[in-house]
């Protein structure tokens, strides 16, 4: 039996995992319901998922977000009313159980008792299967990535802090999953905390708990994430965020395992093995004075960088076909493939959203096309249609080159794209060219192209595009 929860505010899912661990059942944890696929693509399609309906969700946006992770099993969700009407689409559904949300946790544990016994009433709709090159859920055969793979092997199996730096959308939250269910606590509480979503004068109930009174709407005591988390793992997501304040607070807690609950005095102890991330450079923001030095050598035990969509490019036609088989299985659509030439054009987009915009991207193509085949049609209209032709417009840039030209301008333009691929860098690029550093320098002033600093080279080039 396999059951997830999802629930942001773990106020039910507390009381749902103490029942479930009692009786054996594999659980697993999703933050909010954008999170659901990442988890199903994790762990695996569950019997059940339990769902805790917050009051900014509605019971519309609980069966379509649920669909779209690929789930049509049993539902079991905790609302506010069966009449409320933000809720009641839900009440209307074949295989959704809504049950109004107990006040006390023992009603609340008897309900979830009760409910996973219960077969299915028909059987999941199983997501398509992963590449046999997958990790874990994660996609990709490009060097940089079995270099993350391998980082994961070797420090999934101890308890050192992990930090995750990579740009938004490439997918740090499964390198996080990924550690945590490679380690001896894959079967305890992995709990996110997604530092951007909460405002800064709630973060310290989020972090920590509260007792009921310690503020204003109050009314009820609250277990923190690091209470949650106890024996099992704590992602923290976008740590550049938080506030230098609660930055000591963090830092007192790693050092000791020790915190307080906000308006309570006694102390508690917390084991947890913890993994943050950011998209901010930790080191950057260290030298600025907006990240507190002793906290970054506390949570960057362990670095992983991660590497843009851009730079593993080799890695897009893999994701392709992944979100493909899943899509058309989704919508019902006999989609199979994407036109060679179509694919090679995806290639040479610079996917400033990296994997979670390509996954967006091939969503919308999936839902409006027509026949077995993707093409540039499909992909290629509406608010992508720019971003394409910004893309692929500069020649210099494009790694196309038409018959008859010269092999000093495919010599020229293939030196520029190399430059661009690694940000300019001139000690990289001379290493991809296979050419010496001062070779490549003579190169560019040839060309008219300027040669500036870049930062974290003393003399890195960073040629115009023009």
């Amino acid at each position: 039996m396999h059951v997830t929860i999802v629930d942001e505010t773990m106020t039910v899912g507390e009381a749902a995992h103490r029942v479930l661990f009692s009786m054996g059942v594999k659980t697993t944890f999703a933050g909010s319901l954008h999170e659901l696929p990442l988890v199903l693509e994790a762990s695996g399609v569950p019997d059940l998922v339990i769902v805790n309906v917050t009051n900014d969700v509605t019971g519309w946006e609980v069966a379509a977000r649920t669909q779209r992770a690929g789930y049509q099993g049993r539902l079991l969700a905790f609302v506010d009313g069966l009449d409320d009407p933000r809720t009641r689409y839900l009440t209307q559904l074949p295989r959704v159980e809504c049950v109004v949300r107990p006040s006390s946790h023992a009603l609340l544990e008897d309900i979830v008792r009760k409910a996973v016994p219960e077969p299915a009433l028909t059987p999941a709709r199983s997501l398509p299967p992963l590449p046999a090159s997958a990790y874990h859920g994660i996609i990709g055969h490009s060097p940089q990535m079995h270099d993350i793979f391998s980082r994961i092997d070797k420090v999934a199996s101890g308890d050192v802090n992990v930090c995750i730096h990579g740009e938004s959308g490439t997918g740090k939250e499964l390198i996080a999953r990924a550690i945590h269910y490679a380690s001896p606590r894959r079967d305890r509480p992995l709990i996110t905390l997604d530092c951007t979503t909460i405002p800064d004068g709630l973060m310290e109930s989020h972090l920590f708990g509260h007792v009921k009174g310690a503020f204003t709407g109050a009314t009820e005591h609250r277990e923190g994430v690091f209470a949650l988390a106890h024996t099992g793992t704590l992602f923290i997501d976008e740590l550049g965020e938080l506030s230098p304040r609660l930055q000591a607070k963090l830092l007192r807690v790693i050092q000791t395992r020790e915190f307080s609950k906000v308006g309570g005095s006694k102390s508690l102890r917390t084991d947890i093995r913890l993994i943050t991330a950011t998209n901010k450079d930790l080191k950057t923001a260290v030298a600025q004075g907006t990240f507190r030095e002793d906290l970054y050598y506390r949570v960057a035990v362990f670095m992983i960088k991660v590497p843009a969509l851009r730079e593993r490019t080799e890695d897009i036609s893999l994701l392709v076909e992944h979100f493909l088989q899943r899509f058309a299985t989704l919508y019902g659509k006999p989609i199979t493939k994407v036109a060679p030439s179509t694919l090679e054009r995806m290639t040479l987009l610079p996917w400033p959203g990296n994997v979670r915009q390509l996954e967006n991207f091939l969503e919308q193509a999936v839902v409006l096309a027509e026949g077995d085949t993707l093409t540039d049609r499909d992909l290629f209209a509406g608010d992508f249609a720019s971003a394409a032709v910004s893309a692929t417009a500069n020649p210099a840039l494009s790694g196309q080159f038409e018959p008859g030209l010269p092999l000093s301008e495919v010599e020229r333009r293939h030196i520029l794209r190399t430059l661009q691929k690694v940000h300019g860098n001139r000690t990289e690029a001379a290493r991809l060219l296979q050419i010496s550093v001062r070779c490549l320098q003579y190169k560019l002033k040839a060309y008219g192209r300027e040669v500036s600093a870049a930062p974290g080279s003393s003399r890195s080039l960073v040629p115009s595009t023009s």
